[in-house]
C-alpha cells in the first residue's frame, strides 16, 4: 500500500495535535508530508523532528530561519518555507494526498480554497471557510472534483448519518431537518445577569473538550454553534430552517439527522476529536483512532434542550446573518473575530461580544462575494469597524 502524503495547515493546533497522534497510530498508511505553524516554532521543531516532513511552514522569514536552525540536526531534510502563499504551494502541491485545514478563522481561507482548486481530500476543520466563501468555497469542489470531508465533531456526525451518496438535497434524501447538539458550554446554567462580569480565564474553561482560547470562548457564547450552522447550510444544502440546535450537555451524542419516516440517526462517542479526525483520513474505512468505545451503561441520562437566545444571543445573530445571506457571514466571522480577541485581553465585557457583531451586521451594507478579493476587503472593512465600535464602547 502507498502511504498517503498529509499536509497538516495548523500543525501546532488541538486538531493538528490530534491528527498526528492518529497518523502515528499507523505508520503504515500515512506520511507526513508538510506541517505549518504561525509562531510556535518550538512546538513545530518537535513535531518535524517526530515526523521529518518534506516542508515545514511558519508565518515568517525570521521564524524560518529560527526553525532551519533547529532542524539541521533533528531533521535536516525538511525545507522550511514561510508566508501565506507558501501554505497554499504545500497544500496544492502534486505529491500531496490530503489536507488537513485546521488553521484557525480567516487567516486558513486561502490555502483551503486552493487546496480545493487543485482537487485535494481535504478534511475541514476550519468552519470559517465556509462561513466565508460558502458558494466559492462549494463551487471549487465541485468543479476540480475534490473530496471534501467535515471534521468538525458535529458535521462528521451528520455526514456519518446521511445516505450513500447523499448530493446536498435534503428533500431528495428524504431528511426533514439537521440537528446539531452544542455543550452549551461553561455558562450553560449560570445566572445571565452575572454573564456581563465572566473572565476569559472563565470562558475558556470547557466542560467537556480541550480547545484553543479563542473556540473556546465562541462555544461559551455558542457563537462557534452559530458558525456550525453557517457551515452546515453549505456542507449539506439545509435552509435555515432545516437546521435545529440543541443543547446537549454531555456531548455523547454529536449530532442528529432527522427522516421524514419518523427516524432519528444519530452518532455517538466520547468527546474526542480523533475519532472525526480517523473517520475522514480512512474514508470510507474505519481505522482505529486511540479513543475509547463509549460504555452507555455508565450514564444514567442524556438530555437535551432548547437554546436560550437570550443567553446565548449570538446564536441568534448566526441565524440572521444566514438568512441576511451576501456578505453578512463575512462580516459576523470577522467581527466576532476582533471581540473575541478584545474580550481575550481584557479590553471588552463578554456579554459585548455580542453588542458589537449586532451593531456590524446592522451597519455595514450587504455587498457581493464572488471572489476571495472580494471577502477579504469586506473582512477587512468589518474588521476596522469592530475595532471602532470597541473603541466607543470603552470610552
Amino acid at each position: 500500500m502507498l502511504k498517503q502524503q498529509i499536509c497538516i495547515l495548523g500543525a501546532t493546533g488541538s486538531i493538528g495535535v490530534s491528527t498526528l497522534d492518529v497518523i502515528a497510530r499507523h505508520p503504515e498508511r500515512y506520511q507526513v508530508f508538510a506541517l505549518t505553524a504561525h509562531t510556535q516554532i518550538e512546538k513545530l521543531a518537535q513535531q518535524c523532528a517526530a515526523f521529518q516532513p518534506t516542508y515545514a511552514v511558519v508565518a515568517t522569514v525570521e521564524l524560518a530561519q529560527q526553525l532551519e536552525h533547529s532542524l539541521r540536526q533533528a531533521s535536516p531534510k525538511t525545507i522550511v518555507l514561510f508566508g501565506a502563499q507558501a501554505l497554499c504551494e504545500v497544500a496544492i502541491a502534486t505529491e500531496c494526498d490530503v489536507v488537513m485545514a485546521a488553521i484557525v478563522g480567516a487567516a486558513g481561507l486561502p490555502a483551503s480554497l486552493a487546496a480545493a482548486r487543485a482537487g485535494k481530500r481535504i478534511l475541514l476543520a476550519n468552519k470559517e471557510a465556509l462561513v466565508m466563501s460558502g458558494q466559492l468555497f462549494i463551487d471549487a469542489v465541485r468543479q476540480s472534483g475534490a473530496t471534501l470531508l467535515p471534521i468538525d465533531s458535529e458535521h462528521n456526525a451528520i455526514f456519518q448519518c446521511l445516505p450513500n451518496g447523499f448530493q446536498r438535497d435534503l428533500a431528495s434524501s428524504g431528511i426533514s431537518k439537521i440537528i446539531l447538539t452544542a455543550s452549551g458550554g461553561p455558562f450553560l446554567n449560570r445566572d445571565v445577569a452575572s454573564l456581563h462580569n465572566v473572565t476569559p480565564e472563565q470562558a475558556i474553561a470547557h466542560p467537556n473538550w480541550v480547545m484553543g482560547r479563542k473556540i473556546s470562548v465562541d462555544s461559551a457564547s455558542m457563537m462557534n454553534k452559530g458558525l456550525e450552522v453557517i457551515e452546515a447550510h453549505w456542507l449539506f444544502g439545509a435552509a435555515p430552517d432545516k437546521i435545529e440546535v440543541l443543547i446537549h450537555p454531555q456531548s455523547l451524542v454529536h449530532s442528529m439527522v432527522s427522516y421524514e419516516d419518523g427516524s432519528l440517526l444519530a452518532q455517538l462517542g466520547n468527546p474526542d476529536m480523533r475519532t472525526p479526525i480517523a473517520y475522514g483520513l480512512a474514508y470510507p474505512e474505519r481505522i482505529a483512532s486511540g479513543v475509547e468505545a463509549l460504555d452507555l451503561s455508565k450514564f444514567l441520562q442524556l438530555n437535551f434542550y432548547q437554546p436560550d437566545l437570550q443567553r446565548f444571543p449570538c446564536l441568534r445573530l448566526a441565524y440572521e446573518a444566514l438568512r441576511a445571506g451576501a456578505s453578512a457571514p463575512v462580516v459576523l466571522n470577522a467581527v466576532n473575530e476582533v471581540a473575541v480577541d478584545a474580550f481575550l485581553n481584557s479590553a471588552l465585557g463578554f456579554m459585548q461580544i455580542e453588542t458589537v457583531i449586532a451593531q456590524a451586521l446592522e451597519e455595514i451594507p450587504l455587498q457581493g462575494v464572488d471572489t476571495l478579493e472580494a471577502i477579504f476587503e469586506i473582512d477587512s472593512q468589518a474588521r476596522r469597524a469592530a475595532h471602532t465600535y470597541i473603541s466607543n464602547l470603552r470610552h
